[in-house]
């Protein structure tokens, strides 16, 4: 969060699964649609945070699966972890304030008496989170006789019920409405504190998110009958909840714009980037627009004409210089040429390619570096490169691309250097 100096313009609280993440979507085009709007529009000013019920390494194993963007935030285990950044460094002020009248081993003891429960994987079992699969039949019962057992061992927690099966018992002051609660208020005392905040759910453990005072916030289209059930109960009134028509990341898009709380028009949704004009110059429009050209073009997508050739060559620096991960050096232009005979080569197949961290810095006037990670997905193999692009701006030419250097991403496991391209 120190890359922003002011507050951020937006900060989209969402969780994953199901809200953030359409496992019923194998093309993950509405995760796509969010990234690609995400990096060209509020990378730069705003802020993101995951906040889901996984443990951090089923969190990690999402990660690898989907084509989730990295986020500012992450905040894991229904609410009882928060860290920071790619190297994920955990709030220590977080745990201290967990600990108050918790106890693990009380938690495990009593809960040891209900043959209702069933353990979930051990990875679910954190510091401060007790995890079980209880049926929907039992559950009320469950929660009523635990939480007055516990309580008379001297604890204060809470217990939330989710997806008709997950059974949490957490500290009373943990959660992931808690969680964003003291994110915000430690964004205040930073002199930080976002313009603007929007909640993103689909289930029981999201509906603390809504009950944040000034916070935004939208159910997605496929939202369980618990949460639908909590919101017409508590917050049917408020005109900042809303249910949205569309699925998953669609319905976050879809409450960005119904809000009025920045651009919603993913570049995904743009057809021909030739009729594509921005008012002002733009780099990290530029890097998101060219990578989902790119994609399309292999795909197979946009037509193989001369126009498209002639305008991304225009776009190119006659004496720019293309630097591949393998450390060969290539010119600019002839990189661009080659991709014609490239035209259609994913026609048909599980070819996708995203961007992420697209983080733009103006080195002098009209001078610009961007930083960012490029991904290709095709079939179950992903490849990644850390590229740096250097932009200048010229009088009537927009945005010209002038060197281009990439290096293999680490968490990359395919590095092969005779099929990458650019």
């Amino acid at each position: 969060m120190e890359r922003l100096t002011s507050p951020a313009r937006l900060m989209i609280v969402s969780d994953l699964d199901h809200t953030m993440v359409d496992h019923h979507d194998p093309e993950n085009l509405s995760l796509l649609r969010f990234n690609s709007l995400w990096e060209h529009a509020y990378r730069h000013d705003s802020l993101l945070v995951f906040s889901t019920g996984r443990s951090p390494t089923l969190y990690k194993e999402l990660r690898k699966e989907k084509p989730l963007l990295t986020p500012d935030v992450t905040i894991m285990s229904v609410g009882t972890e928060i860290t920071y950044g790619n190297s994920m460094v955990p709030d220590h002020g977080w745990v201290d304030a967990l600990n108050h009248k918790w106890d693990l081993g009380v938690v495990k003891e009593e809960t040891g008496k209900f043959s209702e429960l069933t353990l979930q994987a051990e990875t679910e079992q954190r510091p401060h989170k007790v995890s079980f699969y209880v049926d929907k039949s039992k559950a009320e019962e469950v929660i009523k006789e635990l939480s007055q057992r516990l309580e008379k061992r001297g604890l204060d927690v809470k217990i939330i019920y989710s997806g008709g099966m997950d059974l949490d018992i957490l500290p009373q002051g943990a959660g992931k409405g808690q969680a964003l609660a003291y994110l915000l208020k430690k964004l205040k005392s930073e002199g930080k504190l976002p313009v603007n905040t929007l909640a993103c759910g689909d289930s029981g453990n999201d509906a603390e998110l809504f009950s944040i005072p000034d916070v935004y916030g939208v159910m997605v289209s496929n939202a369980q009958e618990e949460l639908l059930k909590w919101h017409a109960e508590n917050a049917k009134d408020n005109p900042k909840v809303i249910h949205a028509k569309e699925r998953c990341a669609g319905g976050i898009i879809q409450a960005i714009g119904e809000f009025k709380l920045g651009p919603n028009l993913s570049p995904r949704d743009v057809s021909d980037f030739l009729e594509c004009k921005v008012e002002n110059a733009n780099p990290g429009h530029d890097v998101v627009k060219f990578f989902l050209f790119y994609e399309r073009w292999r795909r197979g997508e946009v037509e193989n004409s001369e126009a498209y050739a002639a305008s991304l060559k225009a776009s190119c620096q006659p004496g720019g210089v293309f630097v591949h991960p393998s450390g060969a050096e290539k010119s600019l232009v002839d990189t661009i040429g080659e991709l014609r005979k490239h035209h259609g080569d994913k026609q048909g197949k599980k070819f996708r390619v995203w961007v992420d961290q697209v983080l733009a810095t103006e080195t002098a006037p009209g001078t610009w570096m961007v930083k960012l990670d490029k991904w290709e997905q095709s079939g179950d193999e992903r490849i990644g490169c850390t590229t740096t692009v250097k932009f200048t701006a010229k009088e009537g030419e927009g945005l010209v691309w002038e060197h281009v250097e990439q290096t293999w991403s680490e968490e990359s496991k395919l590095k092969d250097d005779s099929s990458w391209i650019i």
